[in-house]
């Protein structure tokens, strides 16, 4: 079996990590700011865009690569990827703000907990097929 979806959303996954890691650096090399956030709000906002950012992808590219190889329907791979990809994006973008447009954030936390969810209830729903059939 060829894994191929979850490997690319896991690729732009993290090229999107990776930016918001430079972001952090940037500032933190601009403030003089070696650890923690210096008092600095904006450089409070990078580092918990980051953080926030760090705590869920890789669960759910977990979950994705779990259903990748239970076989799981490429177009519910191929749909929670980009809701994943969507919703990082979203909340990151809006967490980074000065004011911050909260219905970004909320739409970005909606489509990673929805991901979440509905990749842990297939999982569930899989395992108690194969258990009952077993």
């Amino acid at each position: 079996m060829a894994l191929y979806i979850t490997p690319l959303f896991a690729g732009l996954l993290t090229l999107l990590y990776i930016y918001l890691s430079i972001r952090v650096i940037a500032v933190r090399k601009s403030e003089r700011v070696g650890l923690g956030d210096g008092g600095h709000s904006g450089l409070q906002r990078r580092m918990r865009a980051h953080g926030n950012f760090a705590e869920y992808a890789p669960l759910a590219l977990v979950l994705m690569l779990i259903l990748e190889l239970t076989g799981t329907a490429h177009w519910l791979l191929w749909a929670l990827g980009l809701a994943l990809l969507a919703g990082r994006a979203l909340h990151a973008y809006s967490v980074s703000q000065e004011p911050e447009p909260l219905k970004f954030r909320v739409a970005g936390m909606g489509l990673t907990f929805t991901v979440l969810a509905v990749a842990a209830l297939t999982l569930l729903l899989q395992s108690a097929g194969s258990i009952v059939n077993a």
